[in-house]
């Protein structure tokens, strides 16, 4: 059976993630204990044990998110290595996919996210800026509707930053922006209108000041070629070599995630592939089947999951 392997980004993380996996096997505690080891400090019991409120804060989130993956992939690797085809992430989970592709060590890849959700958190501090999710089908396009708000008066830069899936729009720029953009959405006959908890206007210009950090991190991170072919945010499209990786991977800071494009481009070229989400919960799944609702899922995130993920492919 052939496999793709997709691991979630930023608020997919909830306290307790990981513990019951490091406790079933070997691989997943082994990798908790290098990215412990990498950072200086105990990620794993934030993991673990939380408190959420912490787990939350982007600089937290981002490498304990990547810890998660990589340790589910760890448990996995042997069983499943022979039958991945390609990876792809959601934001931040593009950097778990080159883990996953060997682009990126895990002492690497986890040190460069913390470097990562440091940046985003202190662009997100200098330039204040907000985030909303736009359910529903409307009845202008969301990019008409963000240009719109931005030309208006005191509104300042708003944009669309994720394209989750038909009818999910994720908006991010200026509090007024996409204050006013919100509004005009709800007039455009969107479902539900919903102000995200981040700490800052990600996949959006405003983070523009992290960039010149980002890309310093990545060029020290030594990348390598992927052995897998990974699908990247920026363009939906493949990336085989680590030069192409590590640009795209500083773009993705202030471009959208093209989720829908990405997850179409998957389905053509893998129709009968199980996509397997490795990570908390099930928000790509989700997402999965309102894009490509033929495809074939699975979710990975706990020792229970594992078990049945290895009987499902053995």
């Amino acid at each position: 059976m052939d496999i793709v392997l997709l691991f979630p980004g930023q608020g997919s993380q909830k306290p307790g993630m990981g513990k019951d996996l490091a406790a079933a096997f070997l691989a997943a505690r082994e990798a908790f204990a290098e990215v412990d080891a990498a950072l200086g400090e105990s990620l794993s019991v934030l993991c673990f044990e939380g408190p959420a409120e912490t787990l939350t804060l982007t600089n937290n989130a981002q490498p304990a998110l990547l810890a998660h993956g990589a340790a589910v992939w760890a448990a996995t690797r042997e069983a499943l290595q022979g039958s991945v085809r390609a990876a792809a992430g959601h934001s931040l989970g593009e950097f778990t996919a080159y883990h996953a592709a060997a682009s990126l060590t895990l002492t690497a890849a986890v040190r460069l996210v913390r470097q990562r959700g440091d940046l985003m958190a202190h662009a997100g501090a200098e330039r204040p800026g907000a985030m909303a999710a736009i359910l529903g089908d409307l009845s202008e396009s969301v990019d008409a509707i963000c240009a719109k708000a931005s030309l208006e008066p005191d509104s300042g830069l708003v944009v669309a930053a994720n394209y989750n899936s038909p009818g999910q729009v994720v908006i991010s720029g200026e509090v007024p922006g996409v204050e006013r953009a919100m509004a005009l959405c709800k007039l455009a006959g969107a479902k539900r209108v919903m102000r995200l908890n981040v700490s800052g206007a990600f996949h959006s210009p405003l983070m523009a000041p992290a960039r010149v950090g980002l890309a310093a991190a990545i060029g020290n991170a030594a990348f390598r070629d992927p052995t897998l072919p990974v699908f990247a945010n920026v363009t939906a499209d493949v990336v085989r070599d680590a030069d192409t990786a590590q640009r795209l991977c500083v773009e993705q800071l202030t471009a959208p995630v093209r989720w829908t494009d990405l997850v179409l481009r998957l389905a053509a070229d893998y129709p009968a592939a199980l996509y397997v989400e490795m990570g908390p919960g099930a928000v790509l799944t989700g997402l999965l089947k309102k894009i490509a609702p033929s495809l074939q899922t699975a979710t990975c995130g706990t020792a229970a999951d594992v078990d049945q993920l290895l009987a499902r492919v053995s």
